[in-house]
């Protein structure tokens, strides 16, 4: 059954688990912007996306582009759980799980690390 959750609450956890990051991970992420979405619509199944060019793709090249996007989608995440605590470790796994792609680590990587 899925959890009922305030859209500011589900906001909360996603800022609690942002703050929860270590702070040398949090200083090196670099022109990224994490969003809180109700889900995707072209895979409306996924709880979260990093959209964008890892820091380990970028070149000399990089300047002057949007910010990439990391997108934690609401809706699946609160489906899939049965109460707040659930809710609460599956947005820190999730958050953990798209700043991981900003430091482009795949997710065979994360799978091996117990991130998956």
């Amino acid at each position: 059954m899925a959890v009922r959750m305030s859209a500011a609450r589900f906001d909360e956890l996603v800022g609690d688990a942002l703050d929860a990051v270590p702070t040398e991970f949090a200083e090196a992420m670099d022109n990224v912007v994490v969003l809180v979405e109700e889900q995707n619509d072209e895979m409306p199944d996924i709880l979260g996306l990093y959209h964008g060019v890892a820091l380990t793709e970028r070149t000399s090249d990089y300047g002057g582009v949007l910010p990439d996007r990391i997108s934690i989608y609401r809706r699946p995440i609160l489906s899939m759980c049965e109460d707040e605590d659930q809710v609460v470790e599956e947005v820190l796994i999730t958050v953990v799980h798209e700043i991981a792609h900003h430091f482009g680590i795949d997710d065979s990587r994360l799978h091996e690390l117990g991130w998956g």
